[in-house]
């Protein structure tokens, strides 16, 4: 049997953009990207800790060391700059692995999105 587990979890950065005209995604500094261990196009889940939104999409690669964490697409409607968001992907993996996994989880410094 293979379940749903955490794989990664930015917990708590500063959204610094909300681009309405795009087609949708979340751009993420490549430095928090790395040490999440997120890849481009990976699915995640955006909880906005402002409002309680909660969107699905997926990663785009943003300016190494920039701190850049950008809403686009509709998701800007509902999630906006300065808001601070957890940004959270899911593996699938049998159950008994599941026990014993380790998750990518990363504190960044929330006013400048950057590890500490």
């Amino acid at each position: 049997m293979e379940i749903q587990v955490l794989k990664s979890k930015l917990h708590c950065v500063t959204v610094t953009q909300a681009e309405l005209d795009y087609i949708g995604s979340i751009t993420i500094d490549e430095d928090l990207m790395d040490a999440a261990n997120l890849i481009e196009n990976e699915q995640v889940h955006v909880l906005d800790k402002n409002n309680g939104e909660r969107i699905v999409t997926y990663v785009l690669k943003g300016k190494r060391g920039s701190g850049v964490i950008c809403i686009n697409g509709p998701a800007a409607l509902k999630i906006s700059v300065n808001h601070v968001v957890i940004v959270i992907s899911y593996a699938s993996m049998d159950f008994e692995k599941a026990k014993s996994f380790a998750p990518w989880v990363v504190f960044p410094d929330t006013k400048t999105n950057t590890l500490r």
